[in-house]
């Protein structure tokens, strides 16, 4: 697994996406988990965002730390999330992992989809 040291993060975590992040680690009881986002075929508009708890590690993978919380990226689908922002959403219309994706050229009305 890679850290990026002395250059930016590739992708920006939000101080509300830690809080969020580490709160469901702390729920799990596993402190060596992180949150996984990728980003898999499929969706209304192309292309989906995944997320889930992992404690696995791979060789390709890109770890973002922000507050104490890990964020784990596989290559491919940090190429389509270069210059993001993961945000989490407390509002109206319920909880959930935001992502602001510059990359996207369109979205589908969950957020959760998009295409390049």
């Amino acid at each position: 697994m890679a850290e990026i040291k002395g250059r930016p993060d590739p992708i920006r975590v939000t101080e509300a996406a830690a809080r969020r992040i580490k709160e469901l680690v702390a729920r799990e009881g596993r402190p060596n988990l992180k949150l996984r986002l990728a980003v898999a075929g499929g969706g209304c508009s192309g292309f989906r965002y995944e997320f889930s708890l992992d404690d696995r590690s791979f060789p390709d993978d890109v770890l973002v730390r922000k507050d104490g919380a890990e964020v784990a990226i596989d290559g491919l689908s940090l190429m389509y999330l270069l210059g993001a922002e993961l945000d989490f959403v407390d509002d109206l219309t319920g909880a959930y992992f935001r992502v602001s994706n510059p990359n996207a050229t369109s979205s589908c009305g969950c957020g959760n989809s998009f295409a390049i």
